[in-house]
């Protein structure tokens, strides 16, 4: 008998429980613009590198470079041995010289009628066959000249004067440092927002506390199907000159913004893998519902909520953990942007 008296009175306490309003805070569900930082790991490399070699064998007879230079494009760096060349060139130069002469002798007597018009064609045949003779000889000794390619920087010297050079030996490396590529994974997903143009911060554990920043300049054209990542290749302006190819860089890319709804993470309740709010309706008492949602990515305190809600709408992000679907509540304050929820429960218990 005593125990019905106390299943009765444990029922007219749950009836109690449930038919006063349970106090609350809320919050809108904003439509904001989200942008997700990526972090990555790529080796910087030079903007242009060359081994520079020779395609002849020859002995060197001059070096005219040292170790870690900066040179301009067309800086002679080497010089191969050339003197029956330099005999060639001199003598093609003068055929040149005399060829010139007699086509113009011939091409003033043709003027004055003192001189054939086939003379004059066979004067300039002549002439053109001594200057391809003299672009044959340049050609010949331009091969026996290693010059820089670009402006930069060349590496360790790996020949010496008097040594015979074949093709394929390495006298040097030139690097063109000014602008440094660093190429980097991403996954898949975020594909639709990496564009050529974003923003990148890369560090390096040689420089702690600095930030070098570039930008995205292109994108592989395909998808690894393996790690369902994507390569992204950025260049990062080096003008002092600090960094180097090789290094390993920490490397953060801010995608591009979207359109995106979120609640503050503190709205959010988990059930296993199902999350859901609660959903506050209007009206002369106000209830709430619950909502399953699906969640995006997370950010410092809030969340992105890719379905189930909608702008505009107020759910529960204090109380929540005492609702169920249907309860009466109290709004008993709203949080506003810049507004944090502890700072407004010590206003309510300061009041």
């Amino acid at each position: 008998m005593k125990l019905g008296y106390a299943l009765i009175g444990l029922g007219l306490l749950m009836v109690a429980s449930v038919s006063h309003a349970l106090d609350v805070i809320t919050a809108r569900v904003d439509a904001v613009e989200l942008n997700d930082t990526i972090e990555s790991l790529g080796t910087l490399r030079a903007k242009e590198a060359a081994d520079l070699t020779t395609s002849i064998t020859e002995i060197i007879s001059e070096i005219r470079f040292e170790d870690s230079q900066r040179v301009s494009a067309g800086q002679v760096l080497v010089t191969l041995t050339n003197r029956e060349q330099l005999a060639e060139l001199a003598s093609a130069e003068a055929s040149v010289d005399e060829a010139r002469r007699q086509f113009q002798r011939v091409q003033d007597l043709a003027q004055r009628g003192q001189e054939s018009r086939a003379i004059l064609d066979q004067r300039e045949r002549e002439l053109n066959t001594a200057l391809a003779r003299l672009q044959g000889v340049e050609a010949r000794l331009s091969d026996r000249l290693i010059v820089a390619p670009f402006d930069g920087v060349l590496g360790l010297r790996n020949v010496s004067a008097g040594s015979l050079l074949t093709p394929g030996t390495v006298v040097t490396t030139i690097l063109d440092d000014s602008v440094m590529r660093v190429d980097f994974s991403i996954p898949e997903r975020f594909l639709a927002l990496v564009n050529p143009g974003l923003s990148v911060l890369a560090r390096s554990v040689a420089f702690p506390g600095q930030d070098f920043s570039g930008k995205v300049t292109g994108l592989s054209n395909q998808v690894d199907p393996v790690t369902r990542s994507f390569q992204v290749r950025a260049e990062i302006p080096n003008e002092q000159l600090k960094l180097r190819p090789g290094m390993l860089m920490n490397v953060e890319l801010e995608t591009q913004s979207r359109q995106a709804l979120s609640v503050p993470e503190e709205a959010v309740l988990s059930r296993g893998r199902d999350h859901y709010v609660f959903v506050i309706e209007k009206g002369d008492q106000a209830t709430v519902r619950r909502r399953d949602i699906e969640l995006g990515r997370r950010y410092p305190g809030h969340v992105e909520v890719t379905a189930g809600l909608e702008a505009g709408e107020s759910v529960v992000i204090h109380g929540g953990f005492r609702l169920a679907d249907g309860d009466r509540v109290t709004v008993r304050a709203e949080l506003e942007s810049g507004q944090s929820l502890a700072a407004i429960l010590a206003g309510m218990t300061e009041s």
